[in-house]
């Protein structure tokens, strides 16, 4: 059996995922692994990818400031564009709490020179309050993912077939065996929730992480809705109205709970027949905010808790993982950290929202 050695392996399949791998390889230069199912595959989305969030820390939204035109550009390079859309999400909430925060993501959108501006349609429930979000974009990655892969393999990214094996060690690095080659992983990057679910080892279990059960309802066609896009900041649902009028609807809780979560949203204007459903698990991070960095700050790398905005802070990491962050990247990643406790996390990391 021949030898090899690679920088990194990742084990993920979100977009985020994808495009850490091929900016690691394509613009730092470094060798790298990558490990992960299609989405596709899945049958029902898990997620969205936004430039937006109901984020209300101005260390992200400054973040994302720098790195939104970035990924825009990346993207519709890779899928032409396909990849990439425009809309207006509508942000949604109820309780006193979650109104509050409302105004805040109002407010944070604005100061960083997003049009955000209060619901005035009647589409809402009674007591129910909306901000919309304007002129977000909407990455459509999964859709284009043969695009994806072949400019991950124009970026020298080596695919490691699901039915290949990793090993990850207790210090981050690993082996993998890949046809007839054995290859030395210098640095392990769980980059996915169920790459977590998937690897990490109960003994090294964050007690930032927190294990959920999810999952996704397709519904059959419906009148439209008051927005494309609607995330309920009270139950965590998010809801996106597809071409024809079918919502797929997904966030915690058993489908059940995502069904009637749904079906309390939209109101009676539009009741739904349900076309499909999937159950699947989870990483939420109990401050809501996203977890970088290696687990006991020896084992292998995590990103958690990213929610909608996770692709489009791809390149931040790759930087960061590479020693190149710009100052106020590495301040956001130090914030960010996955051993921070709950007890001393400071207002910079509550990133209410952050995690879908």
């Amino acid at each position: 059996m021949s030898q090899t050695r690679v920088d990194f392996a990742i084990v993920g399949a979100t977009p985020q995922a994808r495009l850490l791998a091929g900016l690691l390889a394509g613009t730092h230069g470094r060798t790298v692994l990558l490990q992960g199912e299609s989405h596709a595959g899945y049958g029902l989305p898990r997620h969205l990818d936004l430039s937006v969030g109901a984020i209300t820390r101005p260390q992200t939204w400054a973040l994302l400031g720098d790195t939104v035109p970035e990924v825009h550009r990346l993207a519709t390079r890779i899928g032409k564009r396909g990849a990439a859309s425009r809309l207006d999400p509508l942000v949604l909430a109820r309780s006193a709490a979650g109104q509050a925060a409302l105004g805040h993501v109002r407010h944070m959108t604005s100061a960083f020179g997003l049009a955000a501006e209060p619901y005035r349609g009647k589409a809402l429930s009674e007591g129910t309050a909306g901000v919309l979000l304007r002129d977000a974009i909407l990455l459509q990655l999964t859709s284009a993912e043969a695009a994806v892969d072949d400019w991950l393999q124009r970026q020298g990214v080596l695919r490691l077939a699901q039915d290949e094996s990793l090993t990850i060690h207790a210090d981050g690095s690993g082996l993998a065996r890949h046809a007839d080659t054995e290859v030395a992983v210098g640095q392990t990057i769980l980059a996915d929730d169920m790459a977590l679910l998937a690897h990490l080892p109960p003994a090294q279990w964050p007690e930032l992480f927190v294990r959920q059960a999810a999952s996704t309802v397709l519904t059959g066609p419906v009148a439209p809705l008051a927005a494309p896009v609607l995330h309920d900041l009270d139950t965590g649902l998010w809801v996106q109205q597809q071409a024809g009028g079918a919502l797929v609807a997904f966030g915690p809780g058993a489908t059940g709970t995502t069904a009637r979560h749904l079906a309390a949203l939209i109101g009676e204007d539009h009741r739904f027949e349900q076309a499909g459903q999937s159950d699947y698990g989870r990483i939420a991070t109990r401050d809501g905010a996203p977890a970088v960095g290696r687990l006991g700050g020896t084992g292998a790398d995590v990103l958690a808790g990213f929610g909608s905005i996770g692709a489009f802070l791809a390149p931040a990491v790759a930087r960061w993982l590479c020693g190149a962050a710009t100052p106020d990247e590495a301040a956001w990643m130090g914030a960010h950290l996955v051993n921070r406790r709950r007890d001393d996390a400071s207002p910079s990391v509550r990133d209410l929202g952050a995690a879908a």
